[in-house]
């Protein structure tokens, strides 16, 4: 975990975080400097942000939203008051609806990110003001302290070369607590493609297959939000087990970045998963992460037991080899 130190002054009105990396403080710097590296970790986990405008320079406006996994969208814009690199950037934080007009009624900020050289690599100090007790308390109600903790810990992926960091790991599955786990798989191939592959049927049907010896009989999905999906498998020849197959509604939709979707195994007496599905490109190499929420403890025991992840990693290695080496 990054972050070193996080913690709110009621006096001051001030909350800050501090958090320390092994890069260099240009490099730390560039992943707030550039938007599509920003909205990785701008927004905790199930909530990522999406910059629509990026004008980073005094006088300049910066307009993002955050998603939640029911397709729930946050407004927000930075007016940016200075840039300093690679030392400063400072900017006034406010809530807007979805045309960028500021919302007066919840509470604004301001907010100071400052960039040092440390011993280990580099230090991001976040100082964000508030102008009354009620505008923080507000936003501690909000959730703003554990959302900050949340969303830099992701800053190391975002930080780290792909293809040191996640190529050749294969499929990581990562409990992170009684409902919800973390699978991460990196393809050295565009998010345009891993989004393909995804999406259409005739793509699907060659490498969403589990281990040999069974075939994808069934795959529908209206891509669209409030949409239905429905996929089902069979074996082949002499391979042993019954059919099955899975449906659910689409909640998200964001071509080439992220899909949201519930997901129930067709007929059967459970209640459904919510699985969010991320692509991330840097230098031609793409992190997939797929969050996966459950009901319950017993649930996700349940599935992880059914050996998901090798079944998983078997039908990514058929991916990388029968249709991202295949396909423009």
């Amino acid at each position: 975990m990054p972050t070193t130190s996080v913690h709110t002054d009621p006096e001051e009105l001030t909350m800050t975080l501090v958090a320390e990396f092994p890069v260099p403080v240009e490099r730390l710097w560039a992943a707030f400097a550039d938007p599509r590296q920003l909205e990785r970790f701008w927004g905790p986990p199930g909530f990522p942000a999406t910059f629509t405008s990026f004008d980073l320079r005094p006088g300049g406006v910066a307009h993002y939203r955050m998603t939640s996994p029911e397709n729930e969208r946050f407004h927000a814009l930075w007016q940016v008051s200075e840039v300093d690199e690679p030392r400063r950037i400072a900017f006034r934080d406010l809530f807007s609806d979805a045309e960028g007009t500021v919302d007066d009624s919840l509470p604004a900020s301001e907010t100071v990110l400052s960039f040092d050289t440390v011993d280990s690599g580099s230090r991001v100090t976040v100082l964000t003001s508030f102008a009354s007790s009620a505008d923080l308390d507000a936003m501690l109600e909000m959730g703003m302290l554990d959302g900050y903790e949340q969303a830099f810990g992701q800053l190391d992926t975002v930080l780290a070369d792909l293809r040191e960091y996640a190529l050749g790991r294969g499929t990581v599955t990562e409990i992170v607590d009684d409902t919800h786990v973390v699978i991460t798989r990196a393809f050295a191939a565009p998010r345009r493609l891993l989004w393909r592959a995804h999406t259409e049927p005739e793509l699907m049907r060659r490498w969403l297959l589990g281990p040999d010896g069974w075939e994808m009989t069934v795959c529908e999905n209206d891509l669209v939000v409030g949409g239905s999906f429905r996929q089902a498998w069979a074996p082949v020849g002499d391979t042993e087990g019954e059919a099955f197959g899975f449906e659910g509604e689409n909640l998200v939709i964001e071509p080439e970045r992220r899909m949201v979707t519930t997901e129930r195994m067709t007929g059967a007496p459970f209640p459904a998963n919510v699985n969010d599905l991320q692509f991330d490109e840097a230098e031609g190499v793409t992190l997939m992460t797929l969050r996966i929420t459950y009901p319950d403890r017993e649930q996700r025991d349940m599935i992880l037991a059914t050996g998901m992840t090798d079944g998983m990693e078997t039908s990514y290695q058929r991916l990388e080899r029968e249709v991202l080496s295949t396909t423009a």
